[in-house]
């Protein structure tokens, strides 16, 4: 037992409201754990953040509902400025509604800046494991954040998530496919499947609920999410392969209604802000602050695109996919966007965002390929944004979706080895998806050479663990040898240095990286 469990098991039975009794007076106690899900914790303000958990004695019941029952729960939340819960700053309680699946989000605020703090619940006389959290600062206090995507749970176990979460990171960015709405077998990896989806594709609302229960029951993820607060993005897996804005490549009919459920049960499982919901919709772009070091611009790149050009996939020849009026932000976002680079006064800048930007020629030899449901295939607006960047003070580039660490150079013309580069990319592989990965030395060097602004890339799965100072950000590639069983260590199998080339006041390219 670690030291948190020891703690939380310690301490088991001393929650006890800070500020009244119970409101919950004539419960019914539950016949089981309500917390199987785990507790969370996400986008962090100067004075506040968002606490999360969902109730579920039964998580893989049928109807997505957790085995609940249909009457709302009420749910108590302490959080404190100690791991023992002995110095207690807020309590309260909270509304656990059936008809959001019986999920609670916590909106706090007026708490200290850069503070940690830990959190937990009680419902229906039952106690919750204990997460830590944190406020952000308000000067240029450095930051250790970790990047992660991608966790397909039949292609292998949550190793990865461990491994993050004993590093204790101040923030974890999740940026996109947080889980696989396949059907089981629906997407083999290249090992054999290690786990099994619950069954069918995910199309109705019970079906996302029930698919999310089964990745929030994992230990490994559990524990990630306990161990520091999440910026979380969605990309396509957590509806559906590919989608783009109002397009669907399976089933359009439906699609609209299918999306808009696939939305609600994202937010019911994730600790997001309430205004982030708007009808069939959910905003997640956003901008979160580390005091003045360091801004995250967080991008929507699938909500509000336009369909792939030339019928989607790796392609070449399309020369659909350089229009400059083909949008993959939307007119508003992009504005948004402009914006706040314009406007932003930290040291650093990070955009995450889901799809990868750098150009990828996927063909070895004479002629390209690319990846047209990536910035590749909206080539025209990437212009524009790298535009944008070129401007703005030290960026930086957090990417998923490949299930490849990559390190990249952007460049305002990727053909022309002596273009200026405007910012880096740095890209996570992914925590389960696609299987143990492998190490091709014939395939990385055949993709360095025909993407020689690329540098680095590892088929292994893992995540990575950046530290941002004053002076330069610093970025491990972790990376474990198998998923395929327990127990990988996480190695740093490469580092890079991006060192601070410019202020908000004075502007010039970057660098490139050490």
């Amino acid at each position: 037992m670690d030291r948190r469990a020891f703690l939380t098991a310690a301490t088991a039975g001393l929650l006890v409201p800070h500020s009244a009794a119970p409101a919950s007076a004539s419960y019914r106690t539950l016949r089981s754990d309500p917390f199987t899900l785990g507790v969370a914790s996400g986008d962090p303000s100067a004075d506040g953040f968002v606490l999360w958990t969902r109730l579920a004695v039964d998580p893989l019941s049928g109807d997505g509902r957790g085995g609940m029952p249909s009457r709302d729960v009420e749910v108590d939340w302490q959080v404190s400025a100690d791991e023992r819960f002995s110095k207690i700053v807020r309590s309260g309680t909270a509304t656990a509604r059936a008809s959001a699946a019986h999920s609670v989000h916590v909106e706090l605020e007026g708490l200290q800046p850069g503070r940690e703090y830990f959190y937990r619940f009680r419902g229906e006389g039952r106690l919750s494991p204990s997460g830590r959290t944190r406020t952000t600062p308000t000067g240029e206090t450095p930051l250790t954040f970790a990047v992660a995507a991608c966790a397909h749970f039949e292609h292998g176990y949550y190793t990865a998530y461990r491994r993050l979460a004993e590093q204790e990171p101040d923030l974890v960015v999740f940026l996109g496919d947080y889980l696989y709405e396949y059907a089981p077998s629906g997407y083999t990896a290249l090992g054999r499947r290690v786990r099994t989806h619950t069954p069918g594709k995910c199309q109705t609302l019970a079906d996302y609920r029930l698919r999310h229960a089964q990745y929030k029951s994992d230990r490994d993820l559990q524990a990630a999410h306990r161990a520091a607060p999440w910026l979380a993005l969605f990309d396509d897996h957590e509806v559906e392969n590919n989608w783009a804005g109002s397009h669907s490549s399976t089933d359009a009919p439906a699609f609209a209604r299918r999306r808009a459920e696939a939305f609600r049960a994202y937010y019911e499982n994730m600790p997001l802000r309430r205004a982030g919901l708007h009808g069939a919709s959910l905003r997640v772009n956003r901008r979160v602050s580390w005091g003045k070091l360091a801004r995250f611009h967080l991008l929507d790149t699938r909500q509000f695109r336009d369909d792939q050009a030339c019928s989607d996939g790796v392609r070449a020849g399309c020369d659909d996919r350089l229009d400059e009026r083909r949008t993959l932000l939307g007119e508003d976002q992009w504005r948004w966007l402009e914006s706040g680079l314009s406007a932003s006064d930290t040291r650093w800048n990070l955009l995450g965002q889901q799809i990868l930007m750098a150009q990828r020629d996927f063909k070895v030899g004479p002629g390209r390929e690319v990846n047209l449901d990536s910035w590749d295939g909206y080539a025209g607006e990437r212009t524009r944004v790298l535009g944008a960047l070129a401007r703005t003070a030290n960026p930086v580039v957090l990417t998923g979706d490949v299930h490849m660490h990559h390190a990249a150079e952007l460049k305002t013309d990727f053909d022309d080895p002596d273009s200026p580069v405007v910012a880096n990319e740095v890209v996570a592989t992914s925590i389960s998806s696609d299987g143990d990965g492998y190490r091709d030395k014939t395939f990385i060097a055949e993709a360095l050479q025909e993407n020689p602004h690329i540098s680095y890339i590892d088929q292994r799965r893992g995540y990575l663990i950046a530290r941002v100072t004053r002076d330069d950000l610093t970025v491990d590639y972790r990376t474990l040898d198998y998923i395929s069983r327990r127990g990988a260590l996480a190695t740093t199998s490469h580092r890079l240095t991006i060192p601070a080339t410019t202020s908000a006041n004075a502007l010039s390219a970057p660098h490139r990286p050490g």
